[in-house]
C-alpha cells in the first residue's frame, strides 16, 4: 500500500492536510512552460515530444513540490487518433473536422487504432514514472466522452454545446454510437497510460453540467460507469476520479453510481453542500474558485481555508474548482499551498 498522500485519500483515508494539485498546473501562467513552448514551436507540437511534455509536467512539481503531477496533453488527441483533423488557431482555440454525418462517422478509425497516433503520450508518462518524486502521484487522463464528442460534432468548443445537443435530438442512434466509439477509445487509451506509469486516471466532462435527465444518464453517467469498470478490470486497484463539471444535484450518487474512487467539484457548489452531499461516497477533490489564483490576498486565504475545514472530516484532495487561468499570477499559487499545508 502507497504511502502517497493522494493515494491514500483516493482509498478513503482521512488526513489531517490534505494533499494538493491543480488542475491545468503545468500552463501558460508560468514562465518556464511559455518557454518550453515556444522552444517546441506549436501546442500541439508540446503534445506530441515526450521530453518537452515531460519537462512542462515537471515543471509546477520543481517550483511547487504539489503531491500529484498530471500529464501534460490535450483532451483532444483522441479524437485526432480516430482520425478527425485536429488544430489550433492562436488566440482562439481548437479546431476538428466535424463529425455530423453517418458518412462522418464511418470515416473514424476503430478504438483499437488509436495508439500509433497516441504512442508519444505514452513514452511521456514512461519517463515521468522514472523523472518525478518517489512522494509525486502520477497522474493519467482523458475528456469524457460527451465533452470530447461536443468537440467533433461542432469542430470547436461552443458556449452551450448547440451542436451536440441538435445531433443528439436529430440522430440519437447516431449521436450514441459515436458516444460508444468515445468509450471505447477512451478506455484504451487509458489503459496504456496505465501500463506505462499511471497511478491514478481522470475523467474531465467539463461539459456534463449541460446534460439533463436521460441525457446526463446515457451521456455523462453510462460512459463514466463502463470506462471505470473496464479499466479496474484490466487493472485491479487503479484508482479513478471522476469531474462530472457543473452538474450540480446530479454530483449526489455519482461516486456510487460509477465506481468512481473520488468525485471533483467544481465551484459552483459550496465546500459544505458537497461535503454534506457527495462526501458522504467517499473522496471529493476541489474547489477554490480560479480567479483567486488571480486576485489572491487576504480573500484566497480565508476561502482556502474554508474549503480544508468543510471537507476535514473526509477524505480530501485538495484543488481548484476548474482549471488555472494564464492570467494567474505564480505567488498567489504558493500562497494557497502555504495556506493549505501551513494552516
Amino acid at each position: 500500500m502507497s504511502d502517497k498522500t493522494i493515494l491514500k485519500a483516493l482509498r478513503g483515508e482521512v488526513q489531517k492536510v490534505p494533499p494538493i494539485w491543480m488542475m491545468r498546473q503545468a500552463g501558460r501562467y508560468l514562465p518556464e512552460y511559455r518557454a518550453t513552448r515556444e522552444k517546441a514551436g506549436d501546442f500541439l507540437s508540446l503534445c506530441y515530444n515526450p521530453d518537452l511534455a515531460a519537462e512542462v509536467t515537471l515543471q509546477p512539481i520543481r517550483r511547487y513540490g504539489f503531491d500529484g503531477a498530471i500529464l501534460f496533453a490535450d483532451i483532444l488527441l483522441l479524437p485526432q487518433a480516430l482520425g478527425a483533423d485536429l488544430w489550433f488557431v492562436t488566440g482562439e482555440g481548437p479546431r476538428l473536422s466535424t463529425v455530423t454525418s453517418q458518412a462522418d462517422f464511418d470515416a473514424l478509425k476503430p478504438a483499437a487504432d488509436v495508439h500509433e497516433v497516441l504512442s508519444p503520450i505514452y513514452e511521456t508518462v514512461s519517463i515521468l514514472s522514472q523523472e518525478l518524486p518517489p512522494e509525486t502521484t502520477l497522474i493519467g487522463f482523458a475528456g469524457a466522452p460527451w465533452t470530447v464528442a461536443t468537440y467533433m460534432v461542432a469542430g470547436r468548443g461552443t458556449p452551450d454545446q448547440g451542436p451536440a445537443h441538435a445531433l443528439k435530438a436529430e440522430n440519437r442512434a447516431l449521436f450514441s454510437a459515436l458516444i460508444d466509439l468515445l468509450t471505447e477509445g477512451t478506455i484504451a487509451y487509458l489503459s496504456r497510460q496505465i501500463d506505462a506509469g499511471a497511478e491514478v486516471v481522470k475523467l474531465f466532462d467539463s461539459w456534463a453540467g449541460s446534460l439533463s435527465g436521460r441525457d446526463f444518464d446515457d451521456f455523462a453517467l453510462a460512459p463514466a460507469k463502463r470506462i471505470i469498470a473496464e479499466l479496474k478490470a484490466r487493472h485491479p486497484g487503479i484508482p479513478v476520479i471522476a469531474f462530472p463539471r457543473q452538474a450540480g444535484d446530479r454530483y449526489v450518487g455519482f461516486a456510487g453510481d460509477t465506481g468512481a474512487d473520488c468525485v471533483a467539484v467544481d465551484d459552483s457548489v459550496s465546500a459544505e453542500w458537497a461535503a454534506t452531499h457527495v462526501q458522504v461516497d467517499g473522496c471529493v477533490q476541489g474547489n477554490l474558485a480560479s480567479r483567486h489564483m488571480v486576485t489572491g490576498g487576504q480573500e484566497l486565504v480565508e476561502a482556502t481555508r474554508g474549503i480544508v475545514r468543510a471537507f476535514s472530516g473526509g477524505p480530501h484532495i485538495f484543488n481548484l474548482g476548474h482549471g488555472i487561468t494564464p492570467d494567474a499570477d505564480p505567488d498567489n499559487v504558493q500562497l494557497m499551498i502555504d495556506t493549505v499545508r501551513g494552516g
